[in-house]
C-alpha cells in the first residue's frame, strides 16, 4: 500500500568524519535515515552527500512512502557563507572543502531549494525548536567533538556576522601562552576541550612515564577518558580538570560579552554526564560576575544524536 507522506526536508549533517542524513518533517519526525563516512580526507564529502540524499530517498521510497519534498538543508563544518551556499572557510581537517558550492552542486543535482549554514548554526536551530533552549531568545550553543564550534541566537535570529564566522568559540584564547593552534592561534579552547584534544592529552600523560604497565596503553578516544575519570583514574582527573577550566574560562567570558539567559553544550563531549556539567557550572560560578551568571542557564543540548540533521532540516521552515 502506497503511503501519502506530510512534507519532508532532507537533512544533512556534515562532520569531519561522517555524515547523517535523514528525511525530516516540521515537528522533528524522522521518516529515514543513515550515517555514512565523510571521506574529508579523501575529499569526497560532496560525493558523499549526494548518494547518501539518493539512497535515503529510495529507502522512503521503498517503504512506499510518495514524498513530498520541501527542500534540502545541510549543516557543515567550517564557515559557510550563507548567502551564496558556499563553504567560506575550512580548516586542514577536511582538505580541499574551502570554497565548495555546496548549494549550487546540490540544487543543481536534485533541483530543490537548498539552505547552507555551519553545523552549529543548525544545532542552535534544534535547541531551540527541540531542545534546551526551547524557551531562550539570547542562547549560546557549545558543540565539542572532534573540534569545537559555536553558535550565538539574538532575539531569538542566528548571529552569523560579516562573513558566516561568528561563534567561533573554539578559537578563542584560553591561555594566552598556550601552544599554536591549527587555525594559528594560541592557547585556542579546541586545543584543551575538544574530543580530540582530551584523548591527545590524556595519551600524551600516559607514554610520559609516570604511568608503566597496563596503565601505558593508550585511549581510543575521548569517551574512554570520561570512563576512567568517573572510575577514579587521577591522570583523567588532570585532563578533565584541564577541559573543564578551560571551557569554563571562556563561558564565563562570553557571559560577559554577549549576555545570554542560555547556554547550551552539545556534541560527543558533552554527553559526558551531569558530573562534567556540575563541574562547569561550578568553576563558571566561581569566574563570571554573580549579577550575570544568576541569570544563566547551562544545560546540555536535548535535541540528541540527529540534533545536526533536525537543525540542517528546519533551516526550510524559518
Amino acid at each position: 500500500m502506497t503511503i501519502t507522506s506530510t512534507e519532508h526536508a532532507i537533512g544533512v549533517d556534515i562532520g569531519g568524519t561522517k555524515i547523517r542524513i535523514g528525511l525530516v518533517d516540521r515537528d522533528g519526525n524522522v521518516a529515514a535515515e543513515l550515517t555514512i563516512p565523510s571521506l574529508a580526507k579523501e575529499r569526497r564529502v560532496v560525493e558523499q552527500v549526494i548518494a547518501g540524499i539518493r539512497n535515503v530517498v529510495k529507502h522512503a521510497e521503498d517503504q512506499g512512502m510518495t514524498l513530498n519534498l520541501k527542500g534540502i538543508g545541510v549543516g557543515s563544518a567550517g564557515q559557510m557563507d550563507y548567502a551564496s551556499g558556499t563553504v567560506h572557510f575550512a580548516n586542514d581537517l577536511m582538505p580541499g572543502y574551502t570554497g565548495t558550492p555546496i548549494r549550487e552542486l546540490l540544487e543543481r543535482e536534485f533541483s530543490l531549494p537548498v539552505y547552507v549554514d555551519n553545523d552549529v548554526n543548525v544545532l542552535a536551530l534544534a535547541e531551540k525548536r527541540f531542545g534546551s533552549g526551547k524557551h531562550s531568545k539570547h542562547m549560546v550553543c557549545i558543540a565539542l567533538g572532534t573540534g569545537v564550534g559555536g553558535a550565538l541566537l539574538s532575539e531569538g535570529k542566528l548571529v552569523r556576522g560579516a562573513t558566516g564566522g561568528a561563534g567561533e568559540i573554539g578559537h578563542m584564547t584560553v591561555d594566552f601562552r598556550g601552544p599554536r593552534c591549527i587555525c594559528g592561534n594560541i592557547g585556542c579552547l579546541e586545543l584543551y576541550a575538544s574530543g580530540t584534544s582530551i584523548e591527545r592529552r590524556m595519551n600524551e600523560l600516559l607514554k610520559s612515564g609516570e604511568k608503566a604497565g597496563a596503565d601505558a596503553l593508550t585511549v581510543p578516544d575521548a569517551r574512554a577518558v570520561f570512563a576512567r575519570w568517573r572510575n577514579g583514574d587521577p591522570v583523567a582527573e588532570q585532563v578533565i580538570d584541564e577541559a573543564a577550566a578551560a571551557l569554563s574560562a571562556a563561558i564565563a567570558s562570553l557571559i560577559h560579552i554577549v549576555n545570554p539567559d542560555t547556554i547550551v553544550i552539545g556534541g560527543g563531549v558533552a554527553e559526558s554526564g551531569e558530573a562534567f556539567f556540575a563541574k562547569i557550572r561550578n568553576e563558571v560560578k566561581r569566574r563570571a560576575m554573580p549579577s550575570m551568571y544568576r541569570n544563566v542557564r547551562i544545560e546540555a543540548a536535548g535535541s540528541g544524536s540527529r540534533s545536526g540533521m533536525l537543525g540542517a532540516a528546519q533551516q526550510l521552515w524559518e
